[in-house]
Formats: structure tokens, sequence, C-alpha cells
């Protein structure tokens, strides 16, 4: 009797990188020219970026370079959920980018839905913000992740935990 085998779908955010691509905005943004004598911040708070400027033009240039800092540290831009601009204290804007983790519920029912509609013989069950797929073969859970990859969740998936 063969055992099942089984892997996690995950959506996490790696904090550590997300910590080093806001430290070295930071620096860019403290170097660059054309933010010399500019109340332009960017920080990091528990689950949130807050990104404060002079005006929107200046926002939209701070997002640009928090933006190339995360993709080259490896962090998906997927995992950002950005807020409305808000006017804030001393003539600035503000803007919070909220982090993304885990799989919200009705992204795991649409997940499930396309495992189940792909006729993959494998089992889905939702466990907190995480999603375990097991099945017999493991080239089953080999194929649902090669579906899974090619459709778009709106959101950054990672399967870790495969045996």
């Amino acid at each position: 009797m063969a055992k099942d085998s089984s892997f996690d779908i995950v959506s996490k955010v790696d904090i550590p990188e997300v910590t080093n691509a806001v430290n070295q905005a930071q620096k860019e943004l403290a170097q660059r020219f054309d933010f010399k004598n500019s109340k332009s911040t960017i920080s990091l708070e528990s689950d949130k970026i807050v990104l404060v400027s002079d005006d929107d033009f200046k926002l939209t240039n701070v997002v640009d370079i928090l933006e190339s800092k995360l993709v080259k540290r490896g962090v998906s831009l997927r995992a950002l959920e950005y807020g409305k601009i808000q006017p804030a204290a001393g003539d600035t804007v503000k803007q919070e980018v909220k982090l993304v983790q885990g799989i919200a519920q009705e992204k795991s029912k649409l997940i499930l839905k396309a495992l189940k509609d792909s006729k993959i013989k494998v089992n889905a069950s939702i466990q907190g913000e995480d999603i375990r797929v097991s099945g017999k073969n493991k080239d089953d859970l080999q194929a649902a992740i090669a579906l899974l990859r090619k459709e778009d969740f709106g959101l950054e998936l990672q399967f870790i935990n495969f045996r």
C-alpha cells in the first residue's frame, strides 16, 4: 500500500529581504539629487511599508525606487497591496503598502475549484492560510503544481513540504 504524498501551497513574503530592500531604497533616496531637500521617506512597520513624499509625482518615484529594490531582492510585487494616497502633515502625501501574507479564504476556494475542475487525482484541503494537496501519485502532484503555476490567482504562490 503506497503512502500518500503531499505538498503545501503558501503565499509568504520574506520579511528580512523586504527589510533589506527598504534599507537600500532609503539609501538611494538620501543619495539622489532629485530628492535633495525632500521630505521623502520609506519606513517598514510590522506588516506594511509607509511611503511619504512631497507630492504625488515624487511619491510615484519613491514607489519605483522601492519596487526596483524589492525585485532585485527577489520579493514578488504581487505581495504588495497599495493603499490610497492621502494628504499628511507638513504639506506631504502618504501611501501605505500592505504586505500580503497567506492565502485569503476566497482565493483558497478558487485554487481548490481549479484543482477539482482539472480532474487530477489529488485531494486539497484548506488549513488556515495554507492549502495542503495530497495524492497517491507524485506525478499527479507535479501536474497539480504545473497547473497552478499556469493559472493567475492574483498572488504569488510557493509550493513547500513536497514529500
